[in-house]
């Protein structure tokens, strides 16, 4: 999910178990018949403990790489968080060790580069209003 806050940052969190920062997101657990969005909703609510609606989908990605199979990463639209709801943000302690609204030109700093591209073009389509942008490994497909 890409939360935004009153000036537009992104909020990121990060990750005990890997480098680099990520979005509030996570695997789908298919076997129970779960749907990307009902995946992005709950993994919200079990990472940053805000139970929020996924907005519009504002980007689809195949990521692929050496070691490690291919995902097709669904990122929604969570919208402008409240003081209120930055507040209340309780991290998932097993996983996380902070999180942090960062400027879209901070980003560069937080990595890894394909979630970097993965978050500006989904802030360029929902800035433009043109629809989900898909994307392989972060730049747009085609």
């Amino acid at each position: 999910m890409l939360f935004r806050d009153a000036e537009g940052r992104v909020l990121l969190l990060e990750p005990n178990y890997r480098e680099g920062w990520a979005l509030p997101g996570g695997t789908i657990e298919s076997d129970d018949g779960e749907t990307p969005r009902d995946a992005a909703r709950r993994e919200t609510v079990e990472e940053i403990g805000l139970d929020a609606a996924p907005g519009p989908l504002l980007a689809l990605d195949w990521v692929s790489g050496p070691g490690r199979p291919p995902i097709a990463a669904y990122l929604y639209d969570g919208g402008v968080l409240s003081r209120a709801q930055l507040d209340a943000i309780v991290l998932q302690e097993e996983e996380l060790d902070s999180w942090r609204l960062v400027a879209a030109g901070d980003l560069d700093a937080y990595g890894p580069p394909w979630l970097v591209r993965r978050v500006r073009e989904a802030l360029a389509a929902l800035e433009s209003g043109t629809g989900p942008v898909e994307l392989v490994d972060g730049v747009p497909a085609g």
